[in-house]
Formats: structure tokens, C-alpha cells, sequence
């Protein structure tokens, strides 16, 4: 295997895949290679499972309804707890993190009345309250990660919708149908998109204006090379959580937001009394200490040596997908 080739592969295509009928093909000419082994390539690291997909990462809320939530589970049930929450195809993200809050995830349907009907579902058989965290306001949310230390946030990661959320964009109902079939991610063949069109009863070319309108619209966030970090070696993440005045909050959210190793940094409700915290922020590094050192670079960053903090590190990952928003059909 072609270490360099694999490399580039994972870092240079987390963004901006080519949304044209033959993408590997034009990936291969830029790395200087065939087709044939990128596809080899890809399919690989996603057997491996370094690759947790290659297609369409979705801005959350943007469409449907979704929300981070976390239960505090007696540490008996935990294991039980854990694998019933991963059932929920809703489910995307289930973490344990260290916390009396013990079991983290994310989920997503396509209403808010189905996501609400989830978490309710899950409450009763769980024997335990739902804290539930919404998304109010974003900072910066990409989950890519430079493997080369040579990108920059401010070249690489503008995002000309993050701030106040807007009201969920409502997909008609072909557009509902052509997310359904991407949302786990494109077929790694020499032409994905006329393969899902095939699915869809639809031209090939009909396939990739629809995934270019609904990038225009700021549904999909991404498409690319979708990594998971553990199997990249960053097997250490945290969840930084701040207790921030309201009324500065998005000053500081927007400040931590361009700390080129803050990955996801985002507003969401505190839980009096149980929860107090309102500024979220998500940080990887190789071990403890480089997280616990980040940490720190952050306070000083932005001006945050007097403000209360919790640093939540994962430890166990029960299941990590793509978020899902529709249904295929039948």
C-alpha cells in the first residue's frame, strides 16, 4: 500500500470532493495515480474503518430536528444502557465520558416530533431523565482533521453560515429521497452519482445538482473523506464545557471558535439545576496531556483563567455513523 498516496487521501479530500461523474478519476489525476487504486485505497480504509464514509456531512438543525443529550447511568447499567441507546437508528453518536452525566449521544430525525418521541422512548426504558441540549447557536463545526499541520482555520474553514441557527429548510419531497440515499455515503464506484441515481429513478447529472443545491442552501456542510479520529491516532477527546456569562457568550464562542485545534464550538441551554454550563467545545489530541494542555491554550486564548470549566474525555465510543434524516423508500 502507497502510505503517501493513503495520506493524501485522508487529509486532502475531507473538503471539496468533485461533484462531476467520475470524482475518483479526478482525484486520481491530482494525486498522480489511476482510478482503480484510489477506489482500491478508499474501499480499504473504510473496511478498516478508518474511513467512516466518503459523502455528505449535514449541518445540524439545518434540516429535521436533532440534539446532543446524555443520561446519568448507575454504572451496572451502563453496558445495557449503552447498547439500547445504539439500537435507536436515530442514534448516531453514543459516548461514554467521564462525568456523573456518563453516556453522551447525538440523534436526529426528520421532525422534531419524532426526535422528542426518541428521547422519550429512551427515558422510559433507560429509567432515566433525558438531559436535553439543543443546539442554539453554532461557532465553528468542522470535524476535519489536518494530518499535516499545514492547513490553516482561516484558509480552510470559513463558513458563511455558522451564528444564529436559521428555521430548518423543509426538502421537497425528491430532495427528501436523494438524502436518504447519500446520508450513509456515497458508493466508492467509478460513477457514484449515476449509481445513486440508478436508486432514484433519476439522471446522473439531475443527482449532482441536487447535492449542489442543497450545499448552496446550507443543508449539506461538507462532502469529502469522512475519518474517524480514534483509528487516525487521536485517542484522546474531550468535551470542554464553559459556564459563560449570556451576554458574552457568543464573544467567546466566536474567540474559541478560531482556536485552530477546537473542532466543534457551539451554544447550547443550560439545565438548572443540574446543568450550569452553556459554551461547549470539542477538542482531540494524541493523549490526555496534549488535551489537558489545550485546555489551557485555550484560557489564554480567549481570556478564560477566571471562568468555570469541566473537561468531559471519552472513554468508550459505542457507535459513531452519519446522522440520519430520512427514510429510504420502500
Amino acid at each position: 500500500m502507497n502510505a503517501a498516496l493513503e495520506l493524501h487521501l485522508l487529509n486532502d479530500f475531507q473538503h471539496d470532493f468533485p461533484l462531476e461523474p467520475t470524482p475518483f478519476a479526478s482525484i486520481a489525476k491530482r494525486l498522480g495515480t489511476g482510478q482503480e487504486e484510489v477506489l482500491q485505497i478508499l474501499n480499504g480504509l473504510q473496511q478498516r474503518g478508518t474511513v467512516s464514509r466518503v459523502g455528505a456531512v449535514f449541518r445540524p438543525r439545518s434540516i429535521g430536528a436533532s440534539t446532543l443529550a446524555a443520561l446519568a447511568v448507575p454504572d451496572e447499567k451502563l453496558d445495557e444502557v449503552a447498547q439500547m441507546v445504539s439500537s435507536y437508528p436515530e442514534v448516531n453518536h453514543n459516548y461514554q465520558r467521564e462525568h456523573h452525566f456518563n453516556l453522551w449521544f447525538v440523534a436526529a430525525a426528520a421532525n422534531e416530533v419524532a426526535l422528542q418521541r426518541t428521547l422519550k422512548k429512551i427515558e422510559e426504558r433507560s429509567g432515566c431523565k433525558v438531559l436535553f441540549l439543543p443546539l442554539l447557536e453554532e461557532y465553528h463545526i468542522d470535524l476535519g482533521f489536518d494530518m499535516t499541520g499545514s492547513k490553516r482555520k482561516s484558509a480552510t474553514f470559513i463558513d458563511i453560515h455558522s451564528g444564529s441557527l436559521r428555521q430548518p429548510y423543509l426538502p421537497t419531497e425528491q430532495e427528501n429521497r436523494l438524502i436518504a440515499a447519500i446520508q450513509s455515503g456515497l458508493p466508492i464506484v467509478e460513477r457514484p452519482f449515476e449509481a445513486i441515481g440508478m436508486t432514484l429513478g433519476q439522471s446522473e447529472s439531475d443527482v449532482i445538482k441536487g447535492v449542489q443545491d442543497l450545499i448552496r442552501l446550507g443543508v449539506i456542510k461538507r462532502i469529502g473523506v469522512v475519518v474517524r479520529h480514534h483509528e487516525l491516532g487521536y485517542r484522546a477527546n474531550a468535551m470542554v464545557v464553559w459556564d459563560i456569562p449570556d451576554e458574552e457568550v457568543s464573544q467567546v464562542g466566536l474567540c474559541l471558535g478560531k482556536v485552530e485545534f477546537v473542532t466543534l464550538c457551539y451554544r447550547r441551554p443550560r439545565r438548572l439545576p443540574a446543568w450550569r454550563y452553556n459554551l461547549f467545545c470539542m477538542i482531540h489530541g494524541h493523549d490526555r496531556e496534549e488535551v489537558l494542555a489545550r485546555v489551557d491554550e485555550m484560557r489564554q486564548a480567549c481570556g478564560l483563567q477566571h471562568r468555570v470549566c469541566e473537561v468531559l474525555f471519552s472513554t468508550r465510543r459505542f457507535k459513531q455513523c452519519g446522522a440520519r434524516y430520512a427514510r429510504a423508500a420502500a
